[in-house]
């Protein structure tokens, strides 16, 4: 097993789209990037931690492949904002892929650069891929809040914008 760390701005939306897929063994939400030990939830929202809200996926990369991730990640993304995602704005919604190891980092460049020369921006792709680092497990209220608040979460998620934009940018 391998883990996989991904930030893509509010972490209840990035579960969704690596759920239940062959070789998937987990999915964390929570915090990574920052200075604060053990942060809460309430401290990473102020933005002054440092911290990526993020979620971490444990994979088997002989069942699917570290590249099949990242085909995934991408599209749920604003790579070209620097400033948070969709309606979540401030340093903790940032985009980040952390890599666990030189192969990471080498499939992450070369994804980066796939999505630079696409054509489908036209500002700068500002997505960060920087070495893992301490991850924290999200409160239990935010793990899995798709299924424990689906009402809110899909309020939430009409709410944010993200859907259109991958709509009009990804095709999805």
């Amino acid at each position: 097993m391998e883990k996989a760390t991904f930030a893509g701005g509010c972490f209840w939306c990035m579960v969704t789209p690596f759920e239940e897929l062959p070789g998937i063994h987990g999915i964390v939400s929570g915090y990574t990037g920052g200075t604060t030990e053990n942060p809460t939830y309430e401290e990473i929202k102020t933005g002054t931690t440092g911290h990526y809200e993020a979620v971490q996926i444990t994979f088997d990369p002989d069942i699917f492949p570290y590249e099949k991730l990242l085909e995934l990640y991408w599209p749920q993304i604003d790579p070209t904002d620097a400033d948070g995602q969709f309606q979540d704005r401030g340093p903790q919604y940032r985009t980040a892929i952390f890599y666990h190891n030189e192969a990471q980092q080498a499939a992450a460049l070369i994804s980066k650069e796939q999505v630079a020369g696409s054509g489908r921006f036209t500002g700068p792709i500002v997505t960060e891929i920087i070495p893992a680092v301490t991850f924290y497990e999200a409160e239990e209220y935010h793990q899995d809040y798709h299924h424990k608040n689906p009402k809110h979460y899909k309020e939430d998620r009409e709410q944010s914008g993200r859907d259109p934009f991958i709509a009009k940018h990804w095709g999805q």
